[in-house]
């Protein structure tokens, strides 16, 4: 194996702990070529799909990749951003957020980046940034509430892969989840409260988690039951009874059973039902993205109307939510525990790197 070149080394620079925030991913323009190159990157993760490769090789390439970037490519065109993506805006506001957040508490060098497991900017340049700042131990923080093989996962593949080539490689720790963490399900309830103080309470609540093939539960994927448990729990923290909620899964992909019960049939039948108001929700989504902003708030209120709903309000993702900056911070923190301090002494250090320096120089080391 070729090892990466390392970046210039210097026994004076301050070592910094780096925080690597990963999520799913985006094309980088809404058109049929990019949406060809980022589903053939996502679709050829033996972590999303889980079928033979041959066969899967013949109908990725055969039939998917021929007919479905065009019809992706109108859905990400109707909600894409001046800026950009929403999902890749939404992110990097959210590393710029963080980094302000713990730059009023912490003391000691740190460096935070952002990443996408499919697209770009990918998880190897966004370690290759931070070992060139100096981070000689970082932690990996998928944005995924809930751990599935298919999302956390294989993001850890890729930055253990990463890793692997480097010759000088940083500390690394992982952060699973957060599912049921205080912090995220207070943020959760306090953005839904405060779009019903401003646009009134709904008759049933659908909180909609991305879905995954039924077999991933069968063979050991805690999925399932994460998402379970975070609807619960905001459930509780909003007061809302059995009646008032459900939760459910959406992007079903394909003929196989997938968890259920599936969004966009609730939806339906809350319509036939005659349900005057339905406000659906995505606690799995920090940030806004095609599936939220296409698949929800616009075909999901298409099939509850048509189906003879009245009234339909997605709530929008937790984003830059204030609540949730506080959140992801203290979760960093807590995963960080020895790495950051709130009391580094930058003074003491300068005068341990001085020392360090000159010891070096004593054994003919270059500056």
């Amino acid at each position: 194996m070729t090892f990466l070149t390392e970046p210039p080394f210097q026994h004076g620079n301050l070592a910094r702990t780096g925080i690597l925030l990963i999520n799913l991913g985006t094309p980088d323009e809404p058109t049929a070529p990019a949406l060809r190159r980022y589903l053939k990157e996502f679709l050829s993760d033996p972590r999303v799909v889980e079928i033979p490769k041959p066969i899967w090789w013949l109908i990725l390439n055969g039939i998917i990749l021929n007919t479905r970037p065009k019809k992706s490519a109108a859905k990400y065109a109707s909600i894409w951003m001046a800026e950009g993506s929403p999902l890749r805006v939404h992110t990097e506001r959210q590393a710029k957020l963080l980094r302000g957040w713990l730059g009023e508490r912490i003391e000691s060098p740190f460096q935070v980046e952002y990443a996408m497991r499919y697209g770009t900017p990918s998880i190897a340049s966004g370690l290759d940034k931070l070992k060139a700042a100096g981070c000689d131990r970082i932690l990996l923080l998928p944005m995924y509430p809930q751990y599935a093989a298919s999302t956390t996962a294989t993001a850890n593949d890729a930055a253990f892969a990463h890793l692997s080539r480097m010759r000088n490689a940083p500390a690394l720790r992982t952060v699973k989840h957060y599912h049921d963490d205080p912090g995220y399900i207070r943020a959760m309830a306090r953005n839904i409260r405060d779009y019903w103080q401003q646009n009134g309470r709904p008759d049933v609540l659908v909180m909609s988690f991305h879905g995954l093939p039924r077999y991933t539960l069968d063979k050991g994927d805690p999925y399932h039951c994460e998402c379970q448990k975070t609807g619960r729990l905001i459930a509780e923290a909003l007061s809302l009874s059995t009646e008032q909620y459900r939760v459910t899964f959406q992007s079903r992909f394909g003929k196989a059973e997938w968890l259920q019960p599936y969004t966009a049939k609730t939806l339906e039948e809350l319509g036939h039902a005659g349900t005057g108001r339905v406000d659906v929700v995505c606690p799995g989504f920090i940030a806004d993205c095609v599936e939220t902003l296409e698949e929800i708030a616009q075909e999901g209120q298409e099939t509850f109307i048509h189906a003879g709903g009245k009234t339909f309000h997605y709530i929008p993702a937790l984003n830059e939510n204030p609540d949730w900056i506080e959140a992801l911070g203290n979760i960093a923190v807590s995963n960080l525990g020895g790495w950051l301090s709130e009391a580094w002494d930058e003074p003491a250090a300068r005068l341990e790197i001085e020392d360090r320096v000159r010891r070096a120089a004593s054994l003919g080391a270059p500056n």
